[in-house]
């Protein structure tokens, strides 16, 4: 049986005379149709590799200044300012989620200059160091990486309240050993190089490593529920925040090995 609503159409169409051979050259030349045309795009991938690696691009570059143009008198300086203005910046990112091309590109040109110094001063004390700090974080990295893609850690909203409330009970540990320097040299001992020390470095590695798998699943997520381009410079902004302290505390971790 054919189809009612295509027979109503083929008999009203049978009113109309047919198209000349000028007529159907016409409709031939017309450009297909391609769907409406709008200026937003979806985030991908490769938009967050390429902002990703732009942002640690920019962090080599900056770190390679600071690690070779600035003059001892000036790294501490350079440190304290780096350091503010990347967590000024980083928190304002964070908290209000408008990450743009100027501002990451410009917290990653603070994070530079800061592990340019650090990673100087832990090379002049401990020679090759910072290469191997380099090759653990990227190997840390790689392994959640490959961890999270066969789904050995699935992220579910329990395994994410953990991680968070870690996240904020070692930096809040942090801030509290900062404030205890006020009142004594070794502060809490989380940064004073013995048994505690290292014990705590462990444990930032561990909760760095997990807030890459938190990382990588929000980026997956996004992708897969269609969210905007603009958000790929904010899933790069976090990826590289991940990448930053976990490198920091391999640098020291490995800093109180070799003491």
């Amino acid at each position: 049986m054919s189809n009612p609503a295509l027979n109503r159409f083929g008999r009203q169409a049978g009113g109309f005379p047919p198209p000349t051979a000028g007529e159907l050259q016409g409709m031939y030349d017309q450009p297909a149709y391609t769907g409406p045309r709008t200026a937003a795009r979806y985030m991908t991938l490769d938009d967050v590799v390429q902002r990703t690696a732009a942002m640690l691009g920019t962090i080599l570059l900056a770190g390679a200044v600071a690690w070779f143009a600035l003059p001892d008198n000036l790294f501490l300086p350079a440190l304290i300012i780096s350091a503010m203005g990347g967590l000024g910046l980083g928190l304002y990112m964070s908290f209000t989620m408008k990450v743009k091309a100027p501002t990451a590109l410009l917290y990653s040109v603070f994070e530079g200059v800061l592990l340019g110094a650090i990673s100087h001063v832990f090379e002049q004390r401990f020679h090759g160091i910072v290469i191997q700090a380099v090759t653990g974080t990227a190997m840390v990295a790689g392994g959640m990486l490959f961890v999270y893609k066969i789904g050995a850690i699935r992220v579910t909203p329990k395994l994410t309240r953990i991680i968070v409330g870690a996240t904020i009970g070692a930096f809040g540990l942090m801030i509290v050993n900062l404030v205890a320097h006020l009142f004594s040299s070794d502060g809490l001992g989380l940064r004073s190089g013995g048994p505690v020390a290292i014990g705590f470095s462990l444990l930032c590695i561990v909760i760095a490593a997990f807030n890459l798998v938190l990382d990588f699943d929000m980026i997956e997520r996004g992708i897969r529920q269609g969210a905007p381009q603009q958000l790929a410079w904010y899933a790069a902004f976090g990826l590289t925040v991940t990448l930053v302290w976990l490198y920091i505390e391999i640098l020291r971790l490995l800093g109180y090995a070799r003491q």
